[in-house]
């Protein structure tokens, strides 16, 4: 899928990358739009939501690349809490990515943008950048390549490219480029952009879609590494400055690259667009029609999803009678609905969500005004995923606590104590590796251990399936930052 290195010519001591492409997937969203499934602890793009596709949104991103000349591995850019969701992910894919860099704080797309030329111009090397997200629906993937093959002359003379969206519908949710005139789809690859346009109120975007100088903005690009870190030093110096800092303090960690984490605080909070695409006269724009969708809310879902004859998109257990034009998603229990049009009905293990489609883009700020009145739900899932697997809170009251914990084969969690908290491990299913002390034993079905308050303790799975087991914890303390961390195959911190 991906091209290797070594099979370039070299001219001195450097690889000749200068027509070769390195996709840039920005993977920092926190999905809040499509809540309560997606939420910042596991947000969108780690979701698989398209019922006849088993990959997530990113494993998506990625594999449609599949098939672009000259093509290098991806450079993938995560909040730092996420980075071994993403490593697993690629993993699953047999994907290496060629960096996968930790941003210790959200802080818009110019500056993940401006990291990843930086780090690619590092050893001399001067790829076409191809900036996607990571959460985006792209139905005609021929297409979506095609097009992106076409930009590569306009980027190798030093423009700017975005990819715009004819629009099919007078979407307030999205925001527009004006193209300096009217494609003309036998001739123009791409137009001078006039402007950029935020999201606009319902009138507005009835008036674009009737001017076909107007497109979606996709937030998709493509240009020189070495041509965006000029333009961003001409308008935005601060932001590059702010990159430079944070890349040359940063630090490898395992596969990961993180960032330092006082410079890029200093860095502003400033989109690609703002930053550069507003100001510069080297930008110019590509009409993409591909099927794109950004899936931002649960109505585009629906749009995007297969329906009954009532018009009705289901999954899970669920029973319907007299319903039409409704999405229900259920992940745990029977949801029964009768005599009811043009809902949104979702139900995970800790929340339900009932609301009118045409209410959908009203969700994120709900899901604000839930963490201001500080409601846990808004944010973490009760399942949370560890580079070793995963555990699910089952049930809590002050004192104790019951998970149940999924460990991948051959997978450890680190030699550790707690200080407030005792533990009981009952199997449910697989072989578990108990370490106590010192001291290593086996426990396989219905078996059973105890750990003591302060005791050195390691759990792992040695078996080729995975491992089920009930956690019972007792204490005056159940948080989870109680652990004292002695060894970590995977450099974790006790912080």
């Amino acid at each position: 899928m991906f091209v290797n290195k070594n099979v370039f010519s070299k001219t001195g001591n450097a690889y000749m990358l200068d027509d070769f492409i390195v996709p840039v997937v920005l993977c920092g969203g926190s999905g809040t739009r499509l809540w309560p499934l997606s939420r910042p602890s596991y947000p969108k793009q780690f979701l698989s939501l398209i019922q006849e596709k088993d990959n997530t949104f990113l494993q998506e991103t990625v594999t449609r690349l599949s098939g672009l000349k000259n093509l290098l591995a991806p450079l993938i850019i995560c909040n730092q809490e996420h980075r071994f969701i993403v490593a697993e992910q690629m993993r699953a894919k047999e994907i290496i990515p060629r960096s996968i860099i930790l941003e210790p704080h959200g802080r818009n797309t110019a500056p993940a943008v401006i990291i990843s030329a930086l780090k690619t111009i590092e050893q001399g090397e001067d790829p076409h950048l191809l900036v996607l997200s990571s959460d985006h629906l792209i139905k005609n993937e021929d297409t979506f390549r095609k097009v992106v093959q076409n930009g590569i002359s306009f980027s190798r003379n030093g423009q700017l490219v975005t990819f715009g969206i004819p629009p099919i519908s007078p979407e307030t949710g999205y925001g527009y480029i004006e193209a300096h005139r009217v494609f003309d789809e036998k001739n123009d690859l791409g137009l001078k952009i006039n402007k950029f346009i935020e999201k606009p109120d319902l009138k507005r975007a009835k008036k674009f879609l009737q001017d076909k100088r107007y497109l979606w903005n996709s937030g998709i690009f493509l240009f020189k590494a070495s041509t965006i870190l000029r333009e961003i030093k001409k308008y935005a110096p601060e932001v590059l400055s702010s990159c430079e800092k944070s890349l040359k303090k940063g630090y490898k960690d395992l596969e990961f690259m993180r960032l330092d984490k006082d410079s890029f605080s200093e860095c502003p909070d400033i989109s690609i667009d703002v930053a550069v695409m507003e100001k510069t006269n080297q930008g110019i724009v590509m009409p993409m029609q591909v099927g794109w969708n950004d899936l931002g809310n649960w109505d585009s879902l629906w749009k995007e999803s297969k329906k009954d004859k009532e018009g009705n998109t289901i999954s899970g257990k669920v029973y319907l009678n007299k319903v039409s034009n409704t999405f229900v998603k259920g992940e745990n229990r029977l949801i029964v609905c009768s005599g009811i049009d043009n809902l949104i009905i979702i139900e995970t293990n800790d929340a339900v969500l009932v609301m009118k489609k045409e209410f959908s883009q009203d969700l994120k700020e709900i899901v604000k005004k839930l963490n201001e009145d500080n409601i846990p739900e808004a944010n973490m899932h009760k399942k949370v995923f560890r580079p070793w697997g995963s555990y699910l809170s089952i049930a809590d009251d002050k004192g104790w606590q019951v998970k149940k914990i999924n460990v991948n084969p051959g997978a450890s969690l680190s030699l550790q104590k707690h200080k407030f908290r005792t533990e009981h491990w009952i199997v449910v299913s697989g072989i578990a590796l108990v370490e106590l002390e010192g001291e290593k034993k086996i426990l396989k079905e219905n078996q059973s251990t105890y750990i003591p308050l302060g005791f050195k303790h390691r759990l792992s799975n040695p078996g080729k399936q995975p491992l089920v087991l009930i956690e019972v914890q007792s204490g005056s303390y159940l948080g989870e930052d109680d652990i004292i961390r002695y060894d970590d195959n995977y450099g974790r911190r006790n912080s």
